[in-house]
């Protein structure tokens, strides 16, 4: 297991704040007798564990200024109706201000919804939302779009570097948040079983965990159009509006390792939460037939 630095760094909300790139060196490939090396899948591909966040840093760098479009463009806009139900099957700021933290956004796309959804419909301006992401460039991106925002310099959001296996005590305290959200990201994570024990121990008890992710789709047939479709069209879009075809080439992968809904599920009790059964609707909502899936969990 690699060994995860337990400090973060803050991205206070200022006008002149400049993002700092995160550093990357050349991976070495592991040498042929490191047979006893701990190994987890990158895509198709086999690597030590200790290089894979190397790697998903260095597809996240590349594709960082072009996420929103190609979300747009390789899932035809339906990511966006995704966010919003998620959100929405949530109801932030009905029963009162939530503090909330949303890992693996970058981006901000959930935390702003999350934010106008308290306010939309709750008259909530007091709910807050803490954006955390291993990512510098994702960050910068949602840093950008907060700056259009009303809640650019106010206390409801704020920017901070970390890893979600480990955000570490000091920052992120136990027993402190309502709502811990995470969306499209824990499939990227090295283990996912230390991102789903670090979700328990920041949550307060009957806090919600709540997990939006793509997943195995339930249909033969949607399921060979899709597959048709991902592994096709995704990488070629990514080629041609990124100008990165590995990288695309690699979420569509990533997607295909994830584990399916009842085995995610089940993981997901065993960092501790209480969720329903192991049906649609219950421990689990699919989108779509299954394309994406709302998993869900609460601290007791």
């Amino acid at each position: 297991m690699q060994r995860l630095s337990r400090s973060t760094r803050s991205l206070k909300l200022r006008p002149t704040h400049c993002f700092t790139r995160l550093n990357h060196t050349k991976v070495q490939q592991p040498s042929k007798d490191a047979s006893s090396t701990r190994t987890t899948s990158f895509g198709f591909k086999t690597v030590p564990e200790e290089m894979k966040e190397s790697l998903v840093k260095n597809v996240f760098d590349s594709v960082a200024s072009k996420y929103d479009l190609m979300n747009d463009a390789t899932s035809f806009g339906v990511h966006r109706i995704w966010k919003d139900s998620f959100v929405a099957s949530l109801r932030p700021g009905r029963r009162g201000p939530m503090k909330c933290i949303d890992v693996g956004g970058g981006t901000g796309d959930i935390a702003l919804r999350i934010l106008d959804y308290a306010k939309d419909h709750y008259y909530d301006r007091e709910t807050t939302v803490e954006v955390i992401d291993i990512n510098a460039q994702m960050l910068k991106e949602g840093y950008k779009r907060f700056k259009q925002t009303m809640y650019h310099n106010t206390p409801q959001i704020s920017f901070h570097e970390a890893n979600a296996q480990d955000l570490g005590t000091e920052k992120f305290k136990d027993n402190s948040y309502d709502l811990y959200t995470i969306a499209f990201c824990i499939r990227n994570c090295t283990d996912i079983s230390a991102v789903l024990k670090e979700a328990h121990r920041v949550l307060k008890p009957g806090g919600t965990f709540a997990c939006l992710e793509f997943s195995r789709v339930n249909n033969p047939l949607l399921e060979m159009l899709y597959d048709q479709y991902s592994f096709s069209v995704i990488p070629l879009m990514g080629t041609i509006l990124a100008g990165d075809r590995e990288s695309y080439q690699y979420l569509v992968e990533s997607i295909r390792k994830f584990p399916p809904q009842v085995q995610f599920a089940q993981m997901i009790r065993d960092a501790g939460f209480a969720t329903g059964k192991d049906v649609d609707g219950g421990a689990w909502e699919n989108q779509w037939g299954g394309i994406a899936c709302v998993h869900s969990g609460v601290k007791l």
